[in-house]
């Protein structure tokens, strides 16, 4: 079992709702990361979310696109991502850790480090590492039934993206295969887009549920405390991502960990 499952129940009896961020790794600084994290936990983070950068991010919007850019400029890859888990776990081995991306870091990581494996060097990597779940944004539910599979055997959930597109047949491929939590996407389009109608995620979510029996985390749009507030009522977790980027982007690298910190901070605090 991954430390997914314990968070949410201990929260549900402490009646709270899971607060989680997400951070593109390595950036703004290639080594900030593990440090981040840190003060994302300290700030009220429950779950974090890591970005494994990629070259063609199809569904991140421009902040998230440029922030993958600027680390890959760096050199960081799934084998760099890895070891910022490694780092972030000699301190701190009870916060989940979600690796974000898509399939093809994912799969060149195999080719390239488990040549002739019958098993997925990738997942035995990265449970060593200490990586409770995987959210990869261009697996469909109906192809990877053997890879959740393979994660669950090694301790690590498999999370997926529901839309505000969804249809009821595509929740129910979806609750076969996904474990952990779900990330509903309450806006059409890419991170960071629109504006978020809390009216419609909550006349959305017992559709939802309805089909899924983890419990369902609410992303894209959420920027203050005040509409974090208004979804934590509904959803069991709030998912933040491209505001953190855009508040640390500029930072100087001693204060991009307190900046998050502050700013999740203000975010528990309403939740709570």
């Amino acid at each position: 079992m991954s430390r997914i499952e314990p968070t949410f129940s201990r929260l549900k009896t402490q009646g709270r709702k899971a607060l989680i961020p997400y951070v593109t790794a390595g950036f703004p600084f290639a080594d900030i990361t593990p440090e981040l994290m840190h003060g994302m936990v300290a700030g009220g983070a429950d779950v974090i979310e890591l970005g494994v950068p990629f070259s063609d991010p199809s569904a991140d919007g421009p902040v998230i696109q440029k922030a993958g850019e600027k680390a890959l400029s760096f050199g960081i890859g799934l084998v760099q991502v890895l070891e910022m888990v490694r780092t972030f776990r000699t301190q701190d081995n009870i916060t989940p850790v979600v690796l974000m991306g898509y399939a093809n870091p994912v799969e060149r990581y195999d080719i390239k480090h488990g040549a002739g494996e019958a098993e997925s060097v990738f997942i035995h990597d990265a449970a060593a590492a200490g990586v409770d779940g995987m959210l990869i944004v261009d697996y469909p539910p109906e192809e990877c039934v053997e890879f959740a599979a393979r994660l669950k055997a090694h301790g690590m959930d498999l999370i997926f993206l529901l839309a505000p597109t969804s249809t009821d047949a595509r929740m129910a491929q979806v609750a076969e295969v996904a474990s952990g939590y779900v990330y509903y996407v309450s806006l059409k389009g890419v991170t960071g887009a629109g504006t978020l109608d809390v009216d419609a995620v909550e006349a959305m979510l017992p559709r939802i549920r309805q089909h899924v029996n983890v419990p369902v985390g609410v992303g894209f749009g959420i920027r203050d405390a005040a509409t974090a507030k208004a979804i934590g009522k509904v959803a069991d977790a709030v998912v933040i991502g491209s505001k953190i980027i855009q508040l640390i982007e500029n930072q100087p690298r001693d204060r991009v960990a307190a900046v998050a910190h502050d700013f999740l901070k203000e975010i528990r605090s309403a939740l709570d």
